[in-house]
């Protein structure tokens, strides 16, 4: 059990566990101590002292071993010099002063200190409004400095480090949090500190240049206006933007996210999104997030996006209104075999009013390109408690033919972060990958043969307290069912299970909700009604041109005129997943919420919608007025999603560390989560039955 320590900062006391920084104690009671080189994800290095601060200590009898006592008080004795807040732990009996005056008077001498190499670039710095180092001089800075302007240091200004991230010299303080997150959290050591004195700045030492997915971190986390995003650089002032939380669509770890928006002139008086920041979430993606859920949602605003629906008149696709459309539908399914063919890039809500579609015509809901084995972590995946955040020392994780960098980059820092925790991480790839350098175990065999090798260590794994598996796009059926069968009898055990690195956001929501994989669709379609929301196996293979070619008819729900809509006889207009709400299920299970944060595109709807217009025209009824009440509907019929709800997905818990409120230099800047934390679902499940 851990030892609890009682010390006193600013006249309030505080009980915080044994090994606590005096500036984390101190934030556990709102007491903000001034940082820039600390953060709290990253170990202390006291680098910037603008944590100085007066320390006091019992004085301690060295006769009996206790303290001394003065007028029935503990006697404190305070150092002769001030203490760095962020490398000093707590003690019993401490006594801290974070506002006294001689504290105050070093903490502004720094700020004086910083600024005679800052440039006064506050009214044009991309950092305005929400930079540390501006707000810090506002609250502790002199009113006035004692050096000349002209004796400023100036360096070169707007220096590419890559093709995403700028780095301006002159307005870099040294702190050093971005070159530490590279090579600590992010585990791509990619930038340097070069020179010395007030020459030194940031450089970086890889080929290509900043070589990290991660990158975009550095933008965050930076105090000042140093480094910033191409993408959004002169973009927007920090007021001028809304926010709304969303979940990346990307990959399967379900990432927490900020769309910024804003409604401006240049593009027509549209409300534009202009960056995508984190949302915490300590138990998915900490404060991080990787640069494609950063950078990669510029094709929602594409303007070759569908904005009204097409019907094919004389071989031609024609502009048509949703009635013409819906009629065209309805006469193309009327007493013909149905097949639902979609993707996992699709909500919980969008995939459930589909299958409702096809199970009310008889047909089948198939799940377009994904891995197998999903039937297998409906029932083996991770239980209600799962934290990858708590794994270490006792625990075991595999990851068998998946690379976790490229495929699920969040999962890849949790997965190297437990490893350095002490967890025994084991290997299994045909290639190298970048996480092999942090594994107990390193495996390297052809595909084939990895759930042989799994197989052999199955003695290893089991033995350990908990077991978390991945396993990956080269995985087969094979493999995911050995993976299986080292998790049985871990079914409800939290930090237990099995999780699949699939290739889109909602694989996993869509094997709950009962979909089944679409082997060959070539043999399923053929003279059959197809319709295809969210895929275009026409564009993936042109060999799938053909074969959709042999359909009855051809019915497309997209965002683009795909090579698949192309050859549709009704193509639907949807809505992107910043335009409306719903729901995904990560990998890990988790059912998590996302928001509106721009107006729809022209005539486009949510994909739930369409399908329940579609099933209206056929006679069925399917909910589609929000995505609220179709996740209501899903919560009665489907057992693991029993008892989730909209309410239940936007609840949140108290977090740490505290980020994303006013102290901006203490987390960076990120958001605090007030939309919800999701849940996990149900106790498992097995489809089949």
């Amino acid at each position: 059990m851990t030892k609890i320590i009682t010390l006193t900062i600013d006249d309030q006391k505080v009980n915080v566990p044994e090994g606590t920084l005096i500036v984390n104690a101190a934030k556990m009671v709102g007491i903000d101590i001034p940082v820039f080189c600390y953060h709290p994800k990253m170990e202390p290095v006291g680098m910037c002292r603008q944590c100085l601060v007066e320390v006091g200590r019992p004085v301690i009898d060295r006769a009996t071993g206790q303290p001394v006592i003065e007028d029935g008080q503990v006697k404190i004795q305070f150092g002769p010099k001030l203490e760095t807040a962020c490398t000093t732990v707590v003690s019993e009996g401490m006594v801290v002063l974070t506002r006294s005056e001689k504290a105050r008077q070093a903490q502004k001498e720094i700020l004086e200190f910083l600024l005679t190499s800052h440039p006064l670039d506050c009214p044009v710095c991309d950092k305005g409004g929400e930079c540390p180092l501006q707000n810090l001089t506002m609250a502790f800075g002199p009113s006035q400095s004692r050096f000349l302007y002209d004796d400023k240091h100036h360096a070169e200004k707007h220096v590419p480090l890559g093709d995403k991230i700028w780095l301006d010299r002159e307005r870099c303080i040294q702190c050093g949090r971005c070159i530490r997150f590279q090579e600590k959290i992010a585990g791509d050591p990619v930038l340097a500190f070069y020179q010395r004195g007030r020459a030194t700045d940031i450089i970086t030492n890889s080929d290509p240049p900043f070589d990290s997915i991660f990158s975009g971190n550095t933008t965050d986390i930076c105090p000042v206006g140093a480094l910033t995003t191409a993408d959004f650089r002169f973009g927007a002032r920090p007021w001028e933007m809304k926010a709304a939380a969303s979940i990346c669509p990307l990959c399967p770890v379900g990432c927490n996210i900020v769309f910024n928006t804003r409604r401006e002139a240049k593009s027509g008086g549209k409300v534009v999104i202009k960056r995508v920041m984190p949302r915490q979430n300590e138990q998915v993606n900490e404060i991080w997030i990787c640069d494609r859920g950063r950078f990669n949602w510029h094709y929602v605003e594409d303007p070759t996006r569908l904005a009204h629906p097409l019907v094919k008149k004389d071989g031609k696709l024609e502009l048509a209104s949703w009635q013409e459309a819906l009629e065209a539908t309805r006469k193309h399914i009327a007493g013909a075999q149905i097949v639902v063919v979609a993707s996992g890039r699709l909500s919980n809500e969008d995939l459930f009013n589909l299958k409702q579609l096809a199970d009310g015509l008889s047909g089948q809901a198939l799940l377009y390109d994904s891995l197998p084995g999903g039937e297998l972590t409906t029932r083996y995946g991770v239980a209600a408690g799962t934290n990858l955040g708590d794994l270490g020392a006792g625990s075991a994780i595999l990851v068998a033919a998946a690379d976790l960098y490229y495929e699920a980059p969040i999962w890849y820092l949790r997965v190297k972060a437990a490893a350095e925790r002490g967890a025994n991480l084991v290997i299994i790839h045909p290639q190298a990958t970048r996480l092999d350098k942090y594994a107990k175990k390193l495996i390297r065999c052809e595909r084939e043969e990895v759930a042989a090798k799994v197989q052999e260590l199955a003695a290893e794994l089991t033995a350990a307290e908990n077991l978390i598996i991945f396993f990956g796009r080269t995985a087969d059926r094979r493999l995911a069912e050995t993976c299986a069968s080292l998790l049985q009898g871990r079914e409800s055990k939290p930090n237990n299970g099995l999780i699949g690195v699939w290739q889109r956001a909602n694989d996993q929501g869509a094997w709950e909700l009962g979909y089944k994989p679409a082997a060959d669709l070539a043999k399923i379609v053929e003279g059959k009604v197809v319709y295809l929301a969210a895929a275009d196996p026409a564009g993936d293979d042109p060999q799938w041109a053909e074969a959709l070619k042999t359909a009855k008819a051809l019915i497309v729900q997209e965002l683009f005129l795909t090579e698949t809509a192309k050859l549709a006889d009704v193509v639907f207009p949807a809505q992107a997943f910043s335009e409306r709400d719903g729901s995904y299920t990560s990998g890990e299970r988790r059912v998590q919420r996302f928001y509106p944060a721009t107006p729809p595109l022209g005539e486009a709807r949510p994909d739930f919608a369409i399908a329940a217009a579609v099933a209206s025209a056929a006679g069925l009824e399917v909910e589609g007025r929000s995505a609220l009440r179709v996740m209501d509907k899903i919560a009665v019929s489907i057992p693991a999603f029993a008892g989730i709800s909209y309410g239940k997905l936007a609840e949140v818990t108290e977090q740490w560390p505290i980020v994303g409120r006013g102290d901006l230099y203490y987390g960076g800047t990120t958001y605090e989560n007030r939309q919800g934390l999701g849940v996990h679902l149900n106790k498992h499940w097995n489809i089949e039955t």
